[in-house]
């Protein structure tokens, strides 16, 4: 059973049977996979605070003969969106952990997608505002599928800001100075791209609308 090591990006996780969880994580140069990491809902796991959607995380685990899931030895957290400094932030961390597990090729690597999601990752918990980090991701998210439409009709506004984002990293996404009204447009364009690509909605979206209804302290 060859053992491998790799920096990866946990995309989510479910439970399996009493105490483990089946991991989904990306990795750059195995695309994406699916692991079972035993007694990981324990108090005293060694997978405590490594496991939370987008979390990056430096993880060994090893291919079992005729399996699909493989054995995870460990997962250490290099970044965590548990530093990220708002709530909403943290929501949209399940959001584009969400999108990147629904495009990633099952062990296929894709170190595009993988630097889009670290990337993002970085900008968030470095306190990157949250609505333009999200638009920037969808833009790129959409054009490494091939997907991004070359003829939208947008105003000039968001025009531009798709046009920018072509240039800088999801750190600046904040600096590019798009309007509040042309952010909005380009959410309300780009869930509907991506409804019609998924053929529903993605499911973090009502943990982020919830988050928007709270009031602020």
């Amino acid at each position: 059973m060859p053992l491998h090591t790799a920096d990866a990006l946990v995309l989510r996780t479910y439970k399996l049977g009493e105490a483990d969880r089946i991991v989904v994580f990306l990795t750059a140069d195995r695309g994406k996979k699916r692991g079972v990491a035993e007694h990981a809902r324990g108090a005293r796991s060694r997978f405590r605070g490594a496991l939370e959607p987008l979390t990056e995380v430096r993880v060994a685990y090893f291919e079992r003969e005729r399996r699909d899931l493989v054995g995870i030895n460990y997962a250490e957290a290099l970044v965590t969106p548990l530093a990220a400094p708002s709530p909403e932030a943290l929501g949209y961390s399940h959001y584009f952990a969400e999108l990147i597990d629904e495009w990633a090729a099952e062990s296929d690597p894709d170190e595009r997608l993988f630097r889009l999601g670290v990337a993002t990752l970085e900008a968030l918990v470095g306190g990157v505002a949250v609505e333009p980090l999200a638009r920037y991701f969808e833009c790129w998210l959409l054009r490494l599928q091939g997907v991004y439409p070359a003829d939208l009709a947008l105003s000039p506004a968001a025009a531009g800001f798709v046009s920018d984002a072509r240039r800088v990293g999801p750190a600046a996404a904040g600096e590019l100075g798009a309007p509040a009204q042309a952010i909005r447009e380009l959410e309300a364009v780009h869930r509907t791209l991506i409804r019609s690509l998924l053929d529903r909605e993605p499911r973090s979206i009502r943990v982020i609308h919830e988050l928007r209804r709270v009031p602020a302290p």
